[in-house]
């Protein structure tokens, strides 16, 4: 065989055979099955509570396999498919940001920020609501300072939430502040893959997106801020007894791990890459645990146990390990929206959407909000959704001759918000699966299901509401000038 054989072998096996087209029995939307599966599979296992990492990945398997028997093309080029959209960008990104955020988190929680944490509470009396809303204001300032959610979920998750929950949180309002604040800095970070993804998209400029959009943030931000403080302190702090134990136990000591905490945010404010920002502040937070006397065991420990089996722990391999299972079902979730892809369903939506406006230009922003919020339902990823539903958003706000910052808001902000809001999204399913983790070494902690905590993600709803009103009402729409500068209704019509 020769090497251009050989290596069209290879490219097939790896996935870089591109499939064009699949069809499906049933038609286009056929190809939405393997999705549905898995959102009704993960909502009846979350109501149920008996819902695992494992039991997710399984549903979303069998989803995939179920659209198979539908799939009227080869069954070699739906697997081909399947692997192609495994191969996309956005999710090896997700997963490489949970291992260094989950790292560098676990290590901090090691070396004992969390005790530092409720140690601090105690002595300010920053607990229940109060406690809430700071943890709101530091997560969506990390968010914003990192790039990346899915990172803030994962830290914040292992140290403000057990802090908090000691401290007299109510745990789902608490969790829904930890999700908030990401949901502000996916949408408003400079560094952030949706920002970054919503300006090219829509041929917008990077910085003129982010100062555009800082009014819808904020104006959800407030109230989301003032709801967090009034209902985050419904949870139990304990009794006396304990509570006084514990004050005696935590010290202040952990305190000295908001050091790597604070260069992370400094190196990605100062516009470090994610992982260069994570990477120091990992070597960082090692150096500040070493001359505080923390054993390196607790770092990373390799050793032979009684049976002569190989055991590596510490730190470092918990924060990696706590999210095999999430990188697996990521994976299987962007290859299942892959398959609405080529099978057409993307392209008839756009169709159905573009038949309604009429051109009217408040029924466009209404059609952008709504197909931007549908292709959430079944893209659960945030940027891959995101991704998906740019071009519909750029041919229906040119059609209108709308400017692209207003474009880039609408798709970003929607986006943003539903990522972090339904059930079975990344960002929900991930914050759930990183308290799960937290509850084994900290045994007081409850986890929170799915479905307990969408309705109180605030400044994801509150985002949804500021938009969907500005698409009613016309707030801060702008037009296209005849040189392509950014022009008001008033000029515009005139």
């Amino acid at each position: 065989m020769g090497n251009q054989e050989n290596n069209e072998v290879i490219d097939e096996a790896v996935g870089k055979k591109k499939i064009e087209k699949l069809e499906f029995r049933g038609g286009v939307f056929a190809a939405t099955i393997p999705l549905v599966f898995f959102i009704i599979w993960a909502i009846t296992l979350s109501v149920s509570q008996l819902v695992t990492e494992e039991a997710l990945v399984l549903g979303m398997v069998i989803g995939v396999a179920i659209g198979l028997f539908f799939c009227k093309s080869k069954w070699a080029d739906y697997a081909q498919s399947l692997i192609s959209g495994m191969a996309q960008p956005v999710g090896v990104v997700a997963v490489i940001a949970w291992f260094w955020a989950g790292m560098f988190a676990t290590l901090l929680s090691a070396g004992g920020l969390v005790d530092g944490l409720i140690w601090l509470g105690f002595q300010t009396g920053l607990e229940g609501g109060a406690f809430v809303g700071v943890t709101f204001l530091l997560s969506a300032l990390f968010a914003t300072a990192v790039g990346t959610g899915y990172g803030t979920v994962a830290t914040f998750g292992i140290l403000m939430y057990p802090a908090g929950v000691i401290l007299g949180a109510d745990p789902v309002i608490l969790l829904a502040a930890i999700l908030s604040g990401a949901v502000f800095g996916d949408n408003l970070a400079p560094v952030s893959d949706t920002t970054i993804v919503s300006a090219t998209t829509q041929e917008a400029d990077v910085p003129g997106v982010v100062r555009s959009r800082f009014k819808y943030s904020v104006t959800a931000a407030v109230p989301a801020l003032i709801l967090f403080v009034i209902f985050g302190g419904g949870g139990t702090m304990g009794n006396t007894q304990v509570m006084n134990e514990l004050q005696q136990e935590v010290a202040a000591d952990g305190l000295l791990l908001l050091i790597p905490f604070a260069l992370v945010l400094f190196l990605a404010l100062s516009g470090h890459h994610l992982l260069t920002s994570l990477t120091w502040g990992i070597v960082a937070a090692v150096v500040v645990m070493g001359l505080a006397g923390t054993p390196l065991t607790e770092v990373l420990h390799i050793y032979q146990n009684d049976a002569g089996d190989a055991v590596i722990e510490g730190a470092l391999m918990e924060g990696i390990g706590g999210y095999f299972n999430m990188a697996i079902l990521i994976l299987f979730i962007l290859a299942a929206a892959h398959l609405m892809e080529v099978a057409g369903t993307m392209e008839t939506i756009k169709n159905f959407f573009l038949g309604i406006i009429k051109n009217v230009v408040r029924r466009a922003e209404l059609t952008m909000f709504g197909i931007v919020a549908f292709l959430n339902i079944f893209i659960t990823i945030n940027t891959a959704a995101e991704i998906a539903a740019a071009p519909f958003v750029r041919k229906l706000g040119k059609e209108m001759n709308i400017h692209p910052y207003r474009r880039a808001n609408f798709l970003d902000t929607v986006t943003s918000s539903l990522g972090y809001i339904f059930p079975w999204s990344g960002g929900v399913l991930l914050a759930w699966a990183t308290i799960q983790g937290a509850a084994d070494n900290y045994e007081f902690i409850p986890v929170v299901s799915p479905t307990e905590v969408f309705p109180f993600v605030f400044q994801g709803w509150g985002l949804l509401i500021v938009m969907f009103i500005a698409a009613l009402t016309g707030w801060g729409l702008r037009f296209n000038g005849k040189n392509g500068e950014e022009v008001k209704p008033k000029d515009y019509y005139s």
